[in-house]
């Protein structure tokens, strides 16, 4: 299965590098994650250039699809032509937005009538499109994800994990890059996060 992480201009490292770490370590079903740039490379917030693994059309074919985040998002959804490249459909598709991401899905109209998940910086720019924006680090509505905090994108990685895989490859993930001494804690918090969202394990 194949999930395409939206990287734009300007990335956070931690949204883009956590969800390609952690879902590239499903083996069974094989997960593999590809950071999609819209154009062969990419320089982060802190200067760190990545190419891009695939083209953009990738994260329409994908069974999933994340939108990180980044200091130039509110240029991004100001931009016609790249908005109208993110045909992104939760009917069949699984869909997350890490942080500022959340304004690029809201602006695509994939959180319609529903709260979202979102950074403090992004939180206001997110209320002004119309979306109500909740005080904690993730939530899911069917297909469509959110998470807030640049360390809750473990927590929207393991809610795709788990959607295509099963909580047992989500656990296995986050006890595995968990802390020494923290795994059951780290596996234990995550759950409690997300059980709500997930389907019957």
């Amino acid at each position: 299965m194949q999930v395409a992480i939206l990287t734009f201009e300007g990335f956070n490292e931690l949204d883009s590098f956590i969800a390609s770490a952690m879902l590239n370590r499903v083996k069974q079903p094989k997960l593999e994650a590809r950071i999609v740039c819209p154009a062969d490379q990419v320089r982060s917030m802190n200067g760190v250039v990545v190419h891009s693994q695939a083209p953009l059309s990738f994260a329409r074919e994908a069974n999933a699809a994340i939108v990180g985040s980044g200091r130039a998002t509110r240029e991004l959804v100001r931009t016609p032509g790249l908005m109208a490249e993110l045909k992104l459909d939760p009917s069949r598709q699984i869909v997350g937005g890490q942080c500022s991401g959340a304004l690029v899905l809201a602006k695509l109209g994939l959180l319609a009538g529903v709260p979202a998940c979102t950074d403090s910086t992004t939180k206001p720019w997110v209320e002004e499109a119309g979306v109500k924006v909740l005080d904690q680090p993730f939530v899911a509505h069917g297909n469509v994800a959110t998470a807030g905090g640049c360390l809750g994108s473990h927590y929207l990685a393991a809610w795709v994990i788990a959607r295509l895989a099963g909580w047992k490859a989500a656990e296995s993930v986050i006890h595995y890059v968990a802390p020494v001494g923290q795994k059951q804690e780290y596996v234990d918090r995550a759950f409690t996060v997300l059980k709500q969202y997930l389907p019957d394990r």
